[in-house]
């Protein structure tokens, strides 16, 4: 498991099921995460 992973768990596991943000750049492995770990994510 990788640091976006984790990110991704932690967030699952506070019961969130959808984040905002503008992706790009070094945050892109998060996005990946979201994406593999069906959180949905809102522009």
């Amino acid at each position: 498991m990788n640091g976006a992973q984790w990110v991704v768990h932690a967030l699952r596991a506070q019961g969130v099921n959808t984040v905002f943000g503008y992706p790009g750049g070094a945050i892109m492995p998060v996005y990946d995460a979201l994406y593999d770990g069906g959180v949905e994510h809102l522009l």
